[in-house]
């Protein structure tokens, strides 16, 4: 598949999408959307792919939506965009398969939206995060003011928001942010490291367990207790598993 905005690269079951607009810091617009759109649903089809590391080309992540295209488009232009960026996230999450977001350098605003979208980030010790909607007279409207307090919990969450001050890599991690910060030059190294972890492990009981803390974040404590019981999720490589442990035990 050929793309204007990003680039994706498959390998040994491990689909890296790349934001590549580094002259603008990857600054997010609706061919950027549409591109990573195609590259998700493709992604959701190809059963060679078990996990997926978004990451940005040169100095950023992403510095958020793109400025100049908001104040050229228009309401009509935002509520476009605002609806692909929700698409996006949502097929983010709903993919069965693991995404891990690779941050390097600045993920501000709508850039932070898309991480925190992510289910594991790795930052590189010269990332800078920061949700800058109110600097711009802006609000979130790609859930980052739903998900957001959910990470790091209400109080942060509304300090974050209310003075848009920039927050460190180590500051992401301590407050929960971030899994992990590595140094710059070993992100790439670091994201692949993780992703041959997860892919030792059943694919199917790790969809299960993303449909289940996904889908039981929105729920009460009971009713998340009423999804794990009563959720009929098949993993097909269970017996195979299970009987390959038994060996293992014998030898």
């Amino acid at each position: 598949m050929n793309f204007k905005s990003i680039i994706i690269e498959k390998k040994d079951g491990v689909a890296t999408v790349t934001l590549n607009r580094p002259e603008a810091l990857n600054s997010l617009n609706e061919q950027v959307f549409s591109d990573l759109l195609a590259a998700f649903e493709d992604i959701s089809k190809d059963d060679s792919v078990g996990v997926v590391v978004l990451t940005g080309a040169g100095r950023a992540f992403s510095a958020g939506r793109d400025i100049k295209a908001l104040r050229a488009g228009g309401a009509g232009a935002t509520a476009d965009v605002s609806k692909m960026a929700r698409k996006l996230i949502a097929a983010m999450e709903n993919l069965p398969k693991p995404v891990i977001g690779a941050i390097n350098g600045y993920c501000l605003t709508g850039g932070l939206e898309l991480a925190i979208a992510c289910d594991i980030i790795i930052a590189s010790e010269n990332a800078v995060f920061g949700d800058t909607h109110s600097k711009w007279g802006l609000r979130p409207l790609w859930g980052g003011s739903q998900r957001l307090p959910r990470i790091v919990g209400e109080k942060r969450a509304k300090e974050l928001a209310f003075t848009a001050d920039m927050l460190s890599a180590r500051d992401a991690e301590r407050i929960g942010l971030a899994n992990k910060v590595v140094p710059a030059s070993k992100l790439e190294e670091a994201a692949r490291e993780l992703a041959e972890k997860i892919l030792k492990n059943s694919r199917g009981s790790i969809a299960a367990y993303k449909y289940l803390i996904n889908e039981g974040l929105k729920l009460d404590f009971e009713s998340g207790l009423k999804l794990e019981a009563e959720s009929d999720i098949p993993i097909p490589d269970s017996q195979e598993r299970l009987t390959s442990f038994g060996k293992e035990k014998r030898s």
